[in-house]
This record gives structure tokens, sequence and C-alpha cells, in this order.
């Protein structure tokens, strides 16, 4: 199962670093609905729910997908900022955007352990991990795809 993940989320990521060379209006769309759909899919197939757990783990996927959203935008909109600032980054713009960053990421964890709460009510316990194991892992995936594009503070 982690070999067919591993492909599929390869597959994306390729999508979301050409999305990079986009307009930020266009990166927001295009990897907000392209990671909406896959990651969707990769989450079903993961889960493996049976009909009753599903029905009340997908309204909580779906709060939880709006919220993470929001996050994903602001990190987008960061990521975007260092690349147009990063040759002339100063002081000042250094420590504007690692605080927002550091934010962003303090957001992202309490959102994962609002909505971990939420899915073991919603299901079980071993779901509830199941599912913020897998967030993790395509979380984690994109953003070294992301990083991996990224130049260095500092480097030309």
């Amino acid at each position: 199962m982690k070999k067919s993940l591993l492909f599929i989320l390869a597959l994306f990521t390729i999508n979301i670093a050409g999305a990079l060379a986009q307009s930020v209006d266009e990166e927001i769309k295009l990897v907000q609905e392209a990671f909406g759909k896959d990651k969707k899919s990769l989450i079903e197939a993961y889960m493996d729910l049976s009909p009753e757990k599903a029905a009340a783990f997908w309204p909580v996927y779906e709060e939880f997908e709006a919220a993470r959203k929001e996050i994903g935008k602001e990190r987008i909109l960061i990521i975007n900022e260092y690349i147009e600032k990063f040759t002339h980054i100063g002081d000042a713009e250094a420590d504007e955007l690692t605080t927002r960053s550091l934010k962003n990421d303090a957001a992202l964890n309490k959102l994962y352990s609002t909505y971990y709460s939420k899915f073991k009510k919603a299901t079980s316990a071993m779901d509830a991990a199941k599912f913020i194991q897998i967030e993790f892992y395509i979380t984690n995936t994109i953003r070294n795809v992301i990083q991996q594009e990224l130049p260095f503070v500092g480097d030309i």
C-alpha cells in the first residue's frame, strides 16, 4: 500500500512543483484543487472504512479540509513571498517570513490535534491515528518536494 501511495504522491507533487511558477492566485487554486481531489482518493483508499464509519468520517474530513486549505493558502503566500525576495532578503524580511512560517506550522499542528479528537470521536482511535499518519505522510512528502525547489536563505 505504501508503494502505491508513494507513486500517486510522486505524480501529484510534480503538479505542485510546477504550480510554483504560476501567479499566486493560480498557484493556490491549482494546488488546492488538485490536492483536494487527489488527496481525498488517497485517504479513501488508505482508510478503507466501513459504510457506517465512512458516514461519520467524511463530514469531519470536509471540515478539516476547509480549515487546512486556509492554512495551506497562507503557506503558499509565504513561499511565494520568499521566492520573490530571496535574492535580496535582509534581517527584517528573514525574521518576518520565518515568524509567519513558524506560526503557520503551529496552526497546522493545532488543527491536527483538534481534528484527531474529532475523528476519534466520529470513528475510533485507530481510524483517527491512521488518518493523522497518512495526513503527515502526504504533507511531509509535498513539503519535501517544495523544499527541494526552494533556494536556501542567502544562496543566489
